[in-house]
Protein backbone atom coordinates (compact mmCIF):
# COMPACT_ATOMS: atom_id res chain seq x y z
CA UNK A 1 0.00 0.00 0.00
CA UNK A 2 1.64 3.02 -1.52
CA UNK A 3 1.41 6.63 0.51
CA UNK A 4 -1.01 7.74 -1.88
CA UNK A 5 -3.54 5.00 -1.66
CA UNK A 6 -3.98 6.03 2.18
CA UNK A 7 -3.94 9.52 3.10
CA UNK A 8 -5.75 12.19 6.41
CA UNK A 9 -9.11 13.31 5.67
CA UNK A 10 -10.46 14.95 8.48
CA UNK A 11 -10.45 18.69 9.07
CA UNK A 12 -7.82 19.19 11.89
CA UNK A 13 -7.74 22.99 11.23
CA UNK A 14 -11.03 23.07 13.23
CA UNK A 15 -9.55 21.71 16.33
CA UNK A 16 -6.14 23.24 16.43
CA UNK A 17 -8.40 26.59 16.55
CA UNK A 18 -9.88 25.24 19.49
CA UNK A 19 -6.41 23.37 21.10
CA UNK A 20 -4.77 26.91 21.16
CA UNK A 21 -7.92 27.92 22.89
CA UNK A 22 -7.78 25.88 25.18
CA UNK A 23 -3.87 26.78 25.90
CA UNK A 24 -4.78 29.96 26.26
CA UNK A 25 -7.28 29.40 28.67
CA UNK A 26 -4.60 26.99 30.94
CA UNK A 27 -2.09 30.20 31.07
CA UNK A 28 -4.75 31.76 32.10
CA UNK A 29 -4.25 33.55 35.77
CA UNK A 30 -0.41 34.80 36.35
CA UNK A 31 0.52 30.79 35.44
CA UNK A 32 3.81 31.11 32.93
CA UNK A 33 3.12 28.37 30.24
CA UNK A 34 5.57 26.93 27.20
CA UNK A 35 4.06 24.54 24.47
CA UNK A 36 6.77 21.79 23.78
CA UNK A 37 6.08 20.34 20.40
CA UNK A 38 9.48 18.44 19.99
CA UNK A 39 8.65 14.56 20.55
CA UNK A 40 11.94 13.72 22.60
CA UNK A 41 11.73 17.09 24.80
CA UNK A 42 8.39 16.35 25.44
CA UNK A 43 8.58 12.27 26.27
CA UNK A 44 11.07 13.55 28.26
CA UNK A 45 9.01 15.89 30.29
CA UNK A 46 6.67 12.71 30.39
CA UNK A 47 9.34 10.65 31.84
CA UNK A 48 11.07 13.48 34.61
CA UNK A 49 10.22 12.45 38.05
CA UNK A 50 10.12 15.39 39.08
CA UNK A 51 7.64 16.65 36.73
CA UNK A 52 3.95 16.67 38.08
CA UNK A 53 0.33 16.11 36.77
CA UNK A 54 -0.90 19.54 36.41
CA UNK A 55 -3.87 19.05 33.68
CA UNK A 56 -7.37 16.90 34.33
CA UNK A 57 -7.88 19.68 37.36
CA UNK A 58 -5.23 18.77 39.38
CA UNK A 59 -4.56 22.05 40.68
CA UNK A 60 -8.45 22.16 42.06
CA UNK A 61 -8.22 18.25 43.30
CA UNK A 62 -4.79 19.02 45.19
CA UNK A 63 -6.98 21.50 47.17
CA UNK A 64 -9.57 19.08 48.19
CA UNK A 65 -9.05 17.35 51.21
CA UNK A 66 -8.56 13.55 50.98
CA UNK A 67 -6.08 10.37 52.62
CA UNK A 68 -5.32 9.70 49.43
CA UNK A 69 -4.92 11.62 46.30
CA UNK A 70 -6.72 9.74 42.92
CA UNK A 71 -4.30 7.42 41.24
CA UNK A 72 -3.94 9.72 38.16
CA UNK A 73 -2.24 12.77 40.79
CA UNK A 74 0.04 10.40 43.05
CA UNK A 75 3.45 10.83 42.58
CA UNK A 76 6.57 8.87 43.26
CA UNK A 77 6.64 5.91 45.61
CA UNK A 78 3.03 5.60 46.48
CA UNK A 79 1.94 6.29 42.79
CA UNK A 80 4.43 3.68 41.21
CA UNK A 81 2.78 1.48 44.31
CA UNK A 82 -0.57 1.58 43.23
CA UNK A 83 0.46 1.31 39.52
CA UNK A 84 1.90 -1.88 39.98
CA UNK A 85 -0.97 -3.04 42.91
CA UNK A 86 -3.39 -2.26 39.74
CA UNK A 87 -1.40 -3.70 36.72
CA UNK A 88 -2.89 -6.85 37.04
CA UNK A 89 -6.27 -5.39 35.60
CA UNK A 90 -4.60 -3.97 32.27
CA UNK A 91 -2.02 -6.36 31.84
CA UNK A 92 -2.21 -7.69 27.81
CA UNK A 93 -2.32 -11.30 29.27
CA UNK A 94 -5.72 -10.64 31.90
CA UNK A 95 -7.03 -8.15 28.53
CA UNK A 96 -7.11 -11.02 26.07
CA UNK A 97 -8.22 -13.83 28.72
CA UNK A 98 -10.63 -12.24 31.12
CA UNK A 99 -12.46 -8.98 28.98
CA UNK A 100 -11.98 -10.53 25.37
CA UNK A 101 -15.45 -12.42 25.52
CA UNK A 102 -17.19 -9.49 26.92
CA UNK A 103 -15.53 -7.06 24.26
CA UNK A 104 -17.27 -9.67 21.60
CA UNK A 105 -20.25 -10.31 23.28
CA UNK A 106 -21.04 -6.30 23.65
CA UNK A 107 -19.84 -5.73 20.18
CA UNK A 108 -22.40 -8.47 18.85
CA UNK A 109 -25.21 -6.96 20.67
CA UNK A 110 -24.44 -3.67 19.41
CA UNK A 111 -24.31 -4.60 15.96
CA UNK A 112 -27.34 -6.62 16.01
CA UNK A 113 -29.34 -3.15 17.79
CA UNK A 114 -28.10 -1.23 14.87
CA UNK A 115 -28.61 -3.84 11.95
CA UNK A 116 -32.27 -4.32 13.41
CA UNK A 117 -33.17 -0.25 13.79
CA UNK A 118 -31.21 0.31 10.32
CA UNK A 119 -29.55 3.41 11.97
CA UNK A 120 -27.96 4.64 15.16
CA UNK A 121 -24.86 7.38 16.25
CA UNK A 122 -21.24 6.27 16.26
CA UNK A 123 -20.11 8.11 19.07
CA UNK A 124 -23.38 6.64 20.93
CA UNK A 125 -22.40 3.37 20.54
CA UNK A 126 -19.15 4.20 21.15
CA UNK A 127 -19.54 4.99 24.57
CA UNK A 128 -21.54 1.91 25.30
CA UNK A 129 -19.10 0.58 24.27
CA UNK A 130 -16.60 1.93 26.27
CA UNK A 131 -18.87 1.97 29.26
CA UNK A 132 -19.17 -1.50 29.09
CA UNK A 133 -15.90 -3.08 29.27
CA UNK A 134 -14.04 -0.05 31.51
CA UNK A 135 -17.16 -0.98 34.23
CA UNK A 136 -16.32 -4.27 34.18
CA UNK A 137 -12.80 -3.94 34.87
CA UNK A 138 -13.14 -0.51 37.82
CA UNK A 139 -16.53 -2.75 39.33
CA UNK A 140 -19.01 -0.80 38.27
CA UNK A 141 -21.44 -3.12 37.56
CA UNK A 142 -24.41 -2.68 39.67
CA UNK A 143 -25.88 -0.16 38.18
CA UNK A 144 -27.85 0.46 34.59
CA UNK A 145 -25.21 0.84 32.19
CA UNK A 146 -27.00 3.01 29.49
CA UNK A 147 -27.75 5.21 32.47
CA UNK A 148 -24.36 5.33 33.81
CA UNK A 149 -23.09 6.38 30.28
CA UNK A 150 -25.50 9.25 30.28
CA UNK A 151 -24.42 10.46 33.82
CA UNK A 152 -20.41 10.16 33.46
CA UNK A 153 -21.18 12.22 29.81
CA UNK A 154 -22.89 15.18 31.78
CA UNK A 155 -20.03 14.88 34.58
CA UNK A 156 -17.45 15.97 31.91
CA UNK A 157 -18.85 18.17 30.07
CA UNK A 158 -20.22 19.76 33.84
CA UNK A 159 -16.69 19.98 34.97
CA UNK A 160 -15.23 23.62 35.64
CA UNK A 161 -13.04 24.87 32.92
CA UNK A 162 -12.00 28.35 33.76
CA UNK A 163 -13.27 31.79 32.78
CA UNK A 164 -14.69 34.17 35.14
CA UNK A 165 -15.31 33.42 39.10
CA UNK A 166 -18.83 33.36 39.16
CA UNK A 167 -18.35 30.99 36.25
CA UNK A 168 -15.92 28.67 38.13
CA UNK A 169 -18.36 28.48 41.12
CA UNK A 170 -21.60 27.80 38.97
CA UNK A 171 -19.60 25.12 37.17
CA UNK A 172 -18.15 23.59 40.45
CA UNK A 173 -21.65 23.29 42.24
CA UNK A 174 -23.11 21.94 38.92
CA UNK A 175 -20.26 19.25 38.34
CA UNK A 176 -20.71 18.32 42.41
CA UNK A 177 -24.02 17.26 41.82
CA UNK A 178 -23.98 15.45 38.86
CA UNK A 179 -20.72 13.64 40.78
CA UNK A 180 -23.37 13.05 43.53
CA UNK A 181 -25.58 11.64 40.92
CA UNK A 182 -23.15 8.79 39.71
CA UNK A 183 -22.06 8.37 43.64
CA UNK A 184 -25.79 7.42 44.08
CA UNK A 185 -26.80 5.59 40.97
CA UNK A 186 -23.72 3.91 40.37
CA UNK A 187 -20.64 4.30 42.69
CA UNK A 188 -22.32 3.03 46.33
CA UNK A 189 -24.28 0.26 44.62
CA UNK A 190 -20.63 -1.04 43.49
CA UNK A 191 -18.98 -0.49 47.02
CA UNK A 192 -22.09 -2.00 49.02
CA UNK A 193 -22.09 -5.42 46.33
CA UNK A 194 -17.95 -5.44 46.67
CA UNK A 195 -18.33 -5.04 50.76
CA UNK A 196 -20.28 -8.23 51.01
CA UNK A 197 -18.49 -9.94 48.42
CA UNK A 198 -15.25 -8.85 46.59
CA UNK A 199 -14.41 -9.59 43.70
CA UNK A 200 -11.38 -9.21 41.12
CA UNK A 201 -11.96 -5.51 39.99
CA UNK A 202 -10.23 -2.13 40.86
CA UNK A 203 -12.98 -1.56 43.86
CA UNK A 204 -12.88 -4.08 45.34
CA UNK A 205 -8.85 -3.47 45.70
CA UNK A 206 -9.06 0.00 46.69
CA UNK A 207 -11.47 -1.52 49.43
CA UNK A 208 -9.12 -4.13 50.67
CA UNK A 209 -6.54 -0.80 50.38
CA UNK A 210 -9.03 0.61 53.08
CA UNK A 211 -10.28 3.78 50.63
CA UNK A 212 -13.44 5.25 51.74
CA UNK A 213 -16.54 5.75 49.76
CA UNK A 214 -15.45 9.40 48.73
CA UNK A 215 -11.88 8.33 47.89
CA UNK A 216 -13.17 5.74 45.28
CA UNK A 217 -15.82 8.04 43.86
CA UNK A 218 -12.41 10.26 42.98
CA UNK A 219 -11.31 7.04 41.54
CA UNK A 220 -14.55 5.84 39.70
CA UNK A 221 -14.34 9.99 38.40
CA UNK A 222 -11.01 9.21 37.11
CA UNK A 223 -11.55 6.03 35.20
CA UNK A 224 -14.46 7.17 33.87
CA UNK A 225 -12.75 10.41 32.42
CA UNK A 226 -9.73 8.81 31.52
CA UNK A 227 -10.78 5.46 30.43
CA UNK A 228 -14.54 5.50 29.21
CA UNK A 229 -15.00 8.95 27.37
CA UNK A 230 -11.99 9.13 25.66
CA UNK A 231 -12.17 5.95 24.48
CA UNK A 232 -15.98 6.83 22.92
CA UNK A 233 -14.02 9.52 21.01
CA UNK A 234 -11.18 7.07 19.76
CA UNK A 235 -13.79 4.89 18.75
CA UNK A 236 -15.71 7.51 16.96
CA UNK A 237 -12.81 8.80 15.06
CA UNK A 238 -11.33 5.41 14.14
CA UNK A 239 -14.49 4.64 13.05
CA UNK A 240 -14.73 7.71 10.71
CA UNK A 241 -11.38 7.59 9.01
CA UNK A 242 -12.24 3.64 8.34
CA UNK A 243 -15.98 4.32 6.80
CA UNK A 244 -14.30 7.04 4.54
CA UNK A 245 -11.54 5.97 3.68
CA UNK A 246 -12.43 2.75 1.33
CA UNK A 247 -8.55 1.27 0.71
CA UNK A 248 -7.94 1.89 4.61
CA UNK A 249 -11.34 0.21 5.17
CA UNK A 250 -9.99 -2.73 3.30
CA UNK A 251 -6.65 -3.60 4.67
CA UNK A 252 -8.47 -3.46 8.30
CA UNK A 253 -10.76 -6.20 7.10
CA UNK A 254 -8.52 -8.32 5.07
CA UNK A 255 -5.82 -8.47 8.31
CA UNK A 256 -5.70 -10.18 11.71
CA UNK A 257 -5.96 -8.36 14.71
CA UNK A 258 -2.24 -7.21 14.91
CA UNK A 259 -2.20 -5.32 11.65
CA UNK A 260 -5.49 -4.03 12.90
CA UNK A 261 -4.53 -2.80 15.82
CA UNK A 262 -1.61 -1.09 13.99
CA UNK A 263 -4.01 0.87 11.71
CA UNK A 264 -5.52 1.45 15.09
CA UNK A 265 -2.34 3.13 16.75
CA UNK A 266 -1.34 5.18 13.52
CA UNK A 267 -4.77 6.84 13.29
CA UNK A 268 -4.50 7.62 17.34
CA UNK A 269 -0.87 9.20 16.59
CA UNK A 270 -2.37 11.47 13.91
CA UNK A 271 -5.58 11.98 16.17
CA UNK A 272 -4.72 12.17 19.90
CA UNK A 273 -7.61 12.20 22.09
CA UNK A 274 -5.88 14.26 24.84
CA UNK A 275 -4.43 16.68 22.43
CA UNK A 276 -2.43 18.45 25.46
CA UNK A 277 -0.78 17.13 28.54
CA UNK A 278 0.33 19.76 31.56
CA UNK A 279 3.22 19.03 33.52
CA UNK A 280 4.61 21.47 36.40
CA UNK A 281 8.15 21.28 37.35
CA UNK A 282 10.02 21.04 40.02
CA UNK A 283 10.10 24.55 40.93
CA UNK A 284 6.51 24.70 40.63
CA UNK A 285 6.84 28.19 38.58
CA UNK A 286 6.32 26.70 35.40
CA UNK A 287 3.13 24.85 33.85
CA UNK A 288 4.35 23.38 30.60
CA UNK A 289 1.87 22.21 28.01
CA UNK A 290 2.94 19.12 26.02
CA UNK A 291 1.30 19.39 22.41
CA UNK A 292 1.15 15.69 21.89
CA UNK A 293 -0.37 16.48 18.52
CA UNK A 294 2.68 18.06 17.20
CA UNK A 295 5.19 15.62 18.93
CA UNK A 296 3.30 13.14 17.37
CA UNK A 297 4.17 15.04 13.80
CA UNK A 298 7.80 15.25 15.12
CA UNK A 299 9.08 13.42 11.58
CA UNK A 300 12.54 12.70 13.78
CA UNK A 301 10.58 10.64 15.89
CA UNK A 302 7.59 9.17 13.63
CA UNK A 303 9.28 9.16 10.19
CA UNK A 304 8.97 11.01 6.82
CA UNK A 305 5.36 12.20 6.15
CA UNK A 306 4.48 12.46 9.61
CA UNK A 307 1.22 14.02 8.73
CA UNK A 308 -0.13 11.48 6.48
CA UNK A 309 -1.93 8.41 7.68
CA UNK A 310 0.84 4.88 7.19
CA UNK A 311 0.06 1.98 9.09
CA UNK A 312 3.62 1.06 7.12
CA UNK A 313 5.17 3.70 8.96
CA UNK A 314 8.74 2.96 10.83
CA UNK A 315 9.35 5.60 14.03
CA UNK A 316 12.76 6.02 15.30
CA UNK A 317 13.98 3.60 18.02
CA UNK A 318 11.47 3.08 20.71
CA UNK A 319 9.45 5.42 19.62
CA UNK A 320 5.72 3.69 19.60
CA UNK A 321 3.35 3.35 17.22
CA UNK A 322 0.65 5.67 18.69
CA UNK A 323 3.58 7.99 19.88
CA UNK A 324 2.66 9.72 22.61
CA UNK A 325 -1.38 9.38 22.45
CA UNK A 326 -1.22 7.22 25.30
CA UNK A 327 1.59 9.18 27.22
CA UNK A 328 4.78 8.03 28.78
CA UNK A 329 6.32 7.67 31.92
CA UNK A 330 4.98 6.97 35.37
CA UNK A 331 1.23 7.84 34.55
CA UNK A 332 1.50 6.38 30.75
CA UNK A 333 -2.34 4.91 30.01
CA UNK A 334 -2.98 2.03 31.86
CA UNK A 335 -5.50 0.61 29.19
CA UNK A 336 -4.30 1.35 26.24
CA UNK A 337 -4.14 -2.07 25.31
CA UNK A 338 -7.60 -2.51 26.53
CA UNK A 339 -8.79 0.52 24.37
CA UNK A 340 -6.80 -0.99 21.21
CA UNK A 341 -8.27 -4.42 21.43
CA UNK A 342 -12.33 -3.63 21.85
CA UNK A 343 -11.60 -0.91 19.15
CA UNK A 344 -10.07 -3.72 16.85
CA UNK A 345 -13.04 -6.24 18.25
CA UNK A 346 -15.79 -3.65 17.82
CA UNK A 347 -14.88 -2.20 14.22
CA UNK A 348 -14.14 -5.63 12.58
CA UNK A 349 -17.72 -6.19 13.17
CA UNK A 350 -19.54 -2.85 12.80
CA UNK A 351 -17.87 -2.65 9.18
CA UNK A 352 -19.01 -5.96 8.18
CA UNK A 353 -22.71 -4.89 8.61
CA UNK A 354 -23.77 -4.99 5.05
CA UNK A 355 -24.41 -1.65 3.80
CA UNK A 356 -22.77 -0.01 6.18
CA UNK A 357 -22.25 3.67 5.91
CA UNK A 358 -21.80 7.12 7.23
CA UNK A 359 -25.11 8.97 6.95
CA UNK A 360 -23.92 12.54 8.20
CA UNK A 361 -19.99 13.35 9.53
CA UNK A 362 -19.52 13.91 13.81
CA UNK A 363 -19.64 17.69 14.76
CA UNK A 364 -16.17 18.66 16.21
CA UNK A 365 -16.19 20.18 19.50
CA UNK A 366 -13.56 20.71 22.47
CA UNK A 367 -13.41 19.50 25.95
CA UNK A 368 -11.13 21.39 27.86
CA UNK A 369 -11.04 18.81 30.85
CA UNK A 370 -8.99 16.24 28.99
CA UNK A 371 -7.44 18.94 26.76
CA UNK A 372 -8.92 17.37 23.55
CA UNK A 373 -11.85 16.63 21.15
CA UNK A 374 -15.67 15.74 20.98
CA UNK A 375 -17.42 14.15 18.15
CA UNK A 376 -20.70 14.26 18.17
CA UNK A 377 -23.49 13.40 15.89
CA UNK A 378 -22.14 10.50 13.36
CA UNK A 379 -25.38 8.78 12.20
CA UNK A 380 -24.85 4.70 10.79
CA UNK A 381 -26.99 3.88 8.23
CA UNK A 382 -27.06 0.26 6.82
CA UNK A 383 -29.15 -2.27 5.17
CA UNK A 384 -32.95 -1.88 6.16
CA UNK A 385 -32.68 1.58 7.12
CA UNK A 386 -35.82 3.95 5.98
CA UNK A 387 -35.28 5.79 2.84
Amino acid sequence: MTDQAISGFCPVSARDDRKSAAVARAGQGGVQMRVVRDFAEARGLLRNPDARQAGFLADLVNKVSLTRAPILYQHGAEHRRQRGATARFFAPRVVTTAYRALMERTSDELVARLRATGQGDLDTLGLEMAVTIAAEIVGLTDSDRAGMAKRLGALVTGMPQGGSWLATVLGFARGQLRALNFLLRDVRPAVAARRLQRRDDVISHLLDEGYSEREILTECLTYGAAGMITTREFLTMAGWHLLEDDALRDRFLAGDEGSRIAILEEILRLEPVVGMLFRRTEAESEVVALDVRGANGDAAAVGSCPHRLDPDRSPAERVGRAGLAFGDGEHRCPGAQVALQEAAIFLDRLLRVPGIRLARTPDIGWNALIAGYELRGATLVCEGAAA
